[in-house]
């Protein structure tokens, strides 16, 4: 039981990492971390195309790393779990400092 857990932790993740293979949703996930949103006011934030920012909600919602909440005739898109913030914020750390070190690398050759 304990490896097929795995198994399935794993090809979630990886789904998750798909999820956030696009530059626009990781831009969307940002817009939302600020707070609920609608596909209009992403699309005015983000200056995407409507249904553009309606496909990768799409695809946010199928991971559930966003979840909508009927407000009128309009939905409301809120983060599922803000952690996935945090985590974009660790990657971003991440590449930053791979940056550095590479400007580093290259100033020394100079």
């Amino acid at each position: 039981m304990e490896e097929r857990l795995e198994r399935e932790v794993n090809q979630l993740h990886a789904s998750i990492c798909q999820a956030l293979a696009d530059p626009k949703r990781i831009l969307i996930l940002y817009e939302l971390h600020e707070g609920p949103k609608t596909v209009t006011e992403l699309t005015d934030a983000l200056r995407v195309p409507q249904p553009t920012v309606s496909r990768h909600l799409k695809m946010l919602r199928e991971q559930r790393l966003v979840y909508g909440e009927r407000d009128g005739v309009s939905i409301r898109y809120s983060l599922a779990d803000a952690r996935v913030i945090d985590a974009l914020d660790t990657m971003r750390a991440v590449l930053i400092g791979g940056l550095a070190q590479q400007a580093e690398l290259a100033e020394g050759l100079s």
